[in-house]
């Protein structure tokens, strides 16, 4: 059994995070009935305006999960086959051979073999994945580019292929996730911002969660930093950003409360049903963006940053935003947690990013969050 929560020591743990260098972070967990909220450092640098527990933040990658429990709804009521071709529904846009192999779960479990459409949309990163032949300057000049929902998606299927249709290791793409949001729209007849609005975020009463259709965040939130190994020093406030770039893959907006409690309901089978549930936890080997190995299921995986193996969620990424959110299988214990620093480690002469003292300390606030 997971260790009670002890707030003292998860506040003294966040200071810590923050002592190490990351500017501002805060955090909310859960066990049982018990909750506990806290924040540590600054929202902003220059005035020293502090974080606190309900701010607002960009939440990355954390919104496939959303995406994912959208097109899964749609496979429950017979619209979406889930081991039916992508091109059957997008001919146009995924055609010829590629369109009649891909299916809609190897898109949810990045095993498509569609290439990343990140170095399209930033001219400097077109070195991806090679961290250290890439550079930040095109992410200032892109800050406030609008691109239409399919435009980059469009470059990531022409793309040379990362992978065989349905071979693991798959390959972590966003241009997965584009083309699900593409599928929602086809069989929506509406934008999947406004379908997974209406259909997830708002039946889940998330109230302080939304897919931004403009660059500027509403209400209480931090700036948020961009270090990109180093290269940039002092690390760049991206907190005003135009997320059409990625969309519905990883654009949501939200608060550590609201992410609790989606994986809440989620795990309890009030978000897709139990026999989707099981279909989302179904894993295979992926390479992460980091170039990691991870287990990946349905737009949900285990998170081996709990430091335990009953722990399921996501973590994301944005220019100077993270956030990770798991919970436990049984559904009694959960922790989400944001940051307002990213990629904050410098790289060695080989491009391989160096350990830094935030990674331990914020590695031992999810072992403490999760009861390990």
């Amino acid at each position: 059994m997971p260790k009670p929560l002890d707030p003292a020591a998860l506040d003294a743990a966040l200071e810590n995070v923050h002592h190490a260098g990351m500017p501002g972070l805060f955090a909310e967990a859960w066990d049982g009935d018990q909750v506990w909220r806290g924040a540590a450092g600054v929202a902003d640098v220059d005035t020293g305006r502090p974080v606190t527990a309900d701010m607002r933040h960009r939440v990355g990658s954390v919104t496939k999960t959303f995406t994912a429990a959208a097109v899964l709804r749609h496979v429950e009521s017979g619209q979406i086959g889930l081991d039916t071709a992508i091109g059957r529904y997008l001919p146009r846009l995924v055609p010829g051979d590629r369109g009649a192999e891909v299916t809609v779960r190897m898109l949810l479990n990045h095993t498509s073999g569609f290439a990343e459409f990140l170095p399209y949309a930033y001219p400097s990163l077109r070195a991806y994945p090679v961290i250290q032949d890439l550079w930040p300057e095109s992410l200032e000049e892109r800050r406030l580019a609008r691109y239409h929902s399919t435009e980059l998606v469009e470059t990531g299927v022409a793309a040379s292929p990362v992978g065989t249709p349905g071979g693991t290791p798959g390959v972590y793409s966003n241009t997965n996730y584009g083309l699900l949001c593409a599928l929602l729209e086809h069989v929506t007849g509406t934008t999947a911002e406004r379908y997974i609005t209406r259909e997830i975020i708002e039946r889940a009463g998330l109230p302080d969660t939304e897919l931004p259709t403009e660059p500027r965040i509403e209400g209480p939130h931090s700036r948020m930093y961009e270090a990109w190994f180093g290269r940039l020093d002092p690390p760049r406030d991206f907190s005003v950003y135009d997320m059409s770039w990625v969309g519905p893959a990883a654009s949501l907006i939200s608060t550590v409360a609201d992410l609790n409690r989606f994986f809440r309901l989620l795990m309890a089978g009030e978000i897709v049903s139990p026999a989707s549930l099981a279909e989302m936890r179904r894993t295979v080997p992926v390479i992460s963006q980091e170039g990691r190995p991870i287990r990946y299921g349905l737009g949900l995986r285990p998170m081996e940053a709990s430091g335990r193996d009953d722990f399921w969620g996501h973590d994301g990424s944005v220019w100077g935003a993270g956030a990770l959110a798991m919970i436990r299988a049984d559904g009694r214990r959960q922790v989400a947690v944001a940051v307002n620093l990213q990629r904050w480690n410098a790289l060695d002469a080989s491009g391989v990013p160096r350990p830094h003292p935030i990674d331990e300390a914020l590695a031992a606030f999810h072992r403490l969050a999760a009861g390990d």
